[in-house]
């Protein structure tokens, strides 16, 4: 089967007056369908410029990068942004929401760039269908300032499903959650990779990456471990998660 993600000795070099930034500095990398990798790594690795390169929002210096066996090395402008709407999903850590727009038309939005031409009803029944997976089918009609802070990040997961990508692209997705919640995100993630979507994320905290089923640790540039996730951690981390899913029903039911 064709890697979903292939990277070829691919560099990313800025230059900022007469100095020149290697941010990537020859990765090469493979991804399959249906993996869930953790992106890691110290301010000033490399780890953004990457995950920019895999959104095809920046262009390599040099190297080719393959998305689903699409070189995009020699795409324009356009045909990247088209590229992206159809095989990319992408969740922010900010959560990226429309404040004066409902859960459900934040969830449609990305169908109205998209090239194939979509009735007003057929977006409904995608967005509402996207916003069932995440189990919010009944926030649909809430705006982002009427929803807890999890509550808005399922809602941007859904967004980023609703084009059904090949890949999910997550950055820092749990940063600006607290512990339980984060705890809830990721359960969501998890889901989605059990149903088959490959999912890279990038994260700073070690409980969060446990989640994931391959590490990838950058430093300098370079891709500096490349780590399978047991089994047995993976399993581990799923049982907290429903540990502190019961707690949190118990305390609800006993309000």
């Amino acid at each position: 089967m064709t890697p979903v993600v292939q990277l070829e000795n691919v560099t990313k070099t800025y230059s900022n007056g007469e100095v020149e930034v290697h941010a990537v500095r020859g990765i090469s990398l493979t991804v399959q369908h249906g993996e869930f990798v953790a992106i890691m790594g110290s301010s000033g690795s490399g780890k953004s410029t990457l995950m920019n390169v895999l959104g095809c929002l920046d262009r390599p210096t040099s190297g080719r990068y393959l998305l689903d066996g699409v070189d995009t090395s020699g795409l324009d402008r356009n045909e990247r942004a088209d590229l992206r709407n159809r095989k990319l999903g992408f969740v922010f850590q900010g959560f990226n929401l429309l404040s004066r727009t409902t859960a459900l038309e934040n969830v449609e939005l990305p169908m109205l760039y998209s090239v194939e031409r979509l009735s007003s009803a057929e977006r409904r029944r995608r967005a509402l269908r996207a916003l069932e997976i995440v189990g919010l089918s009944d926030r649909a009609e809430h705006l982002p300032n009427q929803l807890s802070g999890g509550q808005q990040q399922r809602v941007a997961i859904a967004r980023a499903l609703v084009n059904q990508p090949q890949v999910l692209l997550a950055d820092e997705p749990t940063g600006n959650l607290d512990s339980r919640t984060s705890v809830e995100v990721m359960g969501v993630f998890q889901r989605l990779n059990n149903e088959g979507i490959t999912i890279m994320m990038v994260t700073h905290e070690l409980d969060i990456a446990r989640f994931c089923r391959r590490n990838l640790i950058v430093r300098d540039g370079r891709i500096a471990r490349d780590e399978a996730v047991p089994d047995r951690l993976v399993a581990e981390v799923e049982m907290q998660r429903l540990r502190e899913a019961e707690a949190a029903a118990k305390l609800i039911a006993s309000a």
